[in-house]
């Protein structure tokens, strides 16, 4: 490689600095030469996670049977939701409970808000978020009669509190937003954005799916009164494990989820005749908890409160920073432009770089044993997960994207 001010270190250098290195070894797949630039979809799973799904099945499932709901499993959810709280999302305990999936949990925080502000007529979301929030606004519009306000944005930025302010009208019930977009990685300001729509009346509903683990959040002091996350992605919780949901004390005996189960009953186990909503954040609950599901993410939890959160921030930064100039100095050439944030305080910890033959590169890349993602109409997409990702995988599968640009070329 060639040494610049921008690449000031080999990538075996840049490994050896850094104070997290040691912890990529934890993770299945770490020790083989494929390159996984999709952290920030699915996370890799740690190695002790196979023990624990092994001893469960033997133990407390295959032991304990139908007594694990008494003995563990009906707490599972708020004590997983507390410990999310905690080492991810600035929030106090009682306020965050792990149950069904983000789609599910997004409609019925998004519904129950709706209903809290009877006043309301519209619901204001961004083009470009993530298609779930966009359906499921459009889904809720129509049920309640709503109309959809949409904020304009940069599709290689996002929402800014000039954009929110200007697409605010004087009757919003709940403005929706992604505090990291899933396409740019845009980093919204959140303390700003939740301090402009509750100046204008509405509830915020956040979506954290791309920052839950990655990038600190402070839900409490930024006074949110809602928010929803995944548990697959920087949470390593395995494909399709279930996700989580934040409602701030004020709300949680106001707020009526529309999907009213037994496990969000006071007494469920009573059997009774009529719905009677539980206290506190157990309400959210609609069927019996993932179990299975749960298992996995309290390993990185785990991890992640040995390591801090602020101290995976950093990493993250590092790497989306070398990420730009490793891709400047090897693949500037063939025309890739960065469609993601430059400034770091604006940026998740993913980013896109764009060219006409992102889609061919990828489906290349995938053939290789390197593993990122496309994102239409011309992205390619490094998800680079900071405690599993090293500089010589990143330098590594960037090069092998100049390889496929090239090949193409000819």
């Amino acid at each position: 490689m060639t040494s610049t001010a921008a690449t000031p270190a080999t990538p075996a250098g840049l490994d050896a600095a850094d104070p997290l290195a040691a912890y990529r070894d934890r993770y299945v797949g770490s020790e083989t030469p494929l390159v996984y630039f999709d952290g920030n979809s699915l996370g890799r799973p740690l190695r002790v996670t196979a023990a624990r799904l092994a001893e469960f099945v033997d133990e407390a499932w295959g032991g304990r049977l139908i007594r694990g709901w008494d003995e563990e499993w009906l707490e599972l959810p708020t004590r997983l939701g507390d410990t999310i709280g905690r080492v991810c999302l600035g929030a106090a305990p009682g306020q965050t409970i792990v149950a069904d999936s983000t789609t599910v949990l997004l409609y019925k925080l998004l519904r129950a808000a709706v209903d809290a502000r009877p006043e309301g007529r519209t619901i204001v979301l961004d083009r470009d978020n993530f298609p779930t929030d966009r359906y499921v606004a459009q889904g809720v519009a129509r049920e309640c009669g709503l109309t959809l306000r949409w904020v304009e944005v940069d599709p290689d930025g996002g929402v800014t509190p000039e954009a929110l302010a200007a697409a605010l009208d004087d009757e919003p019930a709940v403005v929706l937003l992604s505090h990291v977009a899933y396409r740019s990685a845009w980093l919204a300001d959140l303390p700003a954005l939740t301090a402009i729509a509750h100046d204008a009346g509405a509830l915020v509903l956040w979506d954290l799916c791309h920052s839950a683990g990655v990038v600190p959040t402070a839900l409490d002091e930024a006074g949110v009164d809602l928010a929803v996350g995944c548990t697959y992605k920087y949470l390593n919780g395995g494909p399709g494990s279930p996700a989580f949901c934040y409602v701030a004390d004020r709300w949680q005996e106001e707020l009526a989820q529309p999907v009213t189960g037994w496990m969000g009953a006071a007494l469920p186990f009573e059997m009774g005749p009529d719905f009677q909503p539980a206290q506190g954040i157990r309400r959210m609950l609609s069927g019996t908890p993932p179990v299975v599901g749960i298992l996995a993410m309290r390993d990185q939890l785990a991890l992640l409160e040995e390591v801090g959160v602020d101290a995976v921030r950093a990493k993250s930064v590092a790497l989306t920073e070398q990420a730009i100039a490793w891709a400047e100095e090897l693949l500037g050439e063939h025309g890739v432009r960065l469609a993601s944030p430059r400034d770091p305080d604006r940026r998740g910890g993913h980013l896109t770089l764009d060219h006409p033959d992102m889609r061919a590169v990828t489906a290349a890349l995938w053939d290789r044993d390197v593993i990122p993602d496309f994102r239409a109409p011309q992205g390619l997409r490094l998800g680079l997960s900071p405690l599993s990702t090293s500089y010589d995988e990143l330098w590594r599968g960037l090069e092998l994207v100049r390889e496929e640009l090239a090949r193409l070329a000819r």
